[in-house]
């Protein structure tokens, strides 16, 4: 509970970074600031997805391990839907990696 403040920080921050990606088309071709924040937003958004998704499949599998070690009668009954969610939460991390490859595809050559 003492670290409840990170989920909405990290929110914020990404909503910042996200900012660079839709700025004007002349700034880009500027060569100013824009290229530098598209490629530092792409980044840390990727990073940061990256980071949620290992820790979420990682806690996923730990409860999901030690619920079959307390009662391994229900292995069958517990793995289905930790794949099930551990592919959902894989799907978001594809979902940040096509993101980024769009924010990068943005900076001009």
């Amino acid at each position: 509970m003492r670290k409840s403040w990170l989920v909405p920080l990290l929110s914020v921050l990404a909503v910042f970074m996200a900012q660079a990606a839709f700025a004007q088309e002349q700034a880009a071709v500027d060569g100013g600031w824009g290229n530098g924040l598209i490629a530092l937003g792409a980044g840390l958004g990727l990073g940061i997805a990256a980071a949620g998704a290992g820790v979420g499949q990682g806690r996923a599998v730990a409860s999901a391990m030690e619920s079959i070690g307390r009662n391994p009668n229900s292995a069958d009954r517990i793995q289905t839907p930790m794949i099930i969610g551990i592919a959902f939460m894989e799907a978001l991390a594809i979902y940040a990696l096509v993101i980024a490859f769009q924010l990068a595809g943005k900076i001009p050559g």
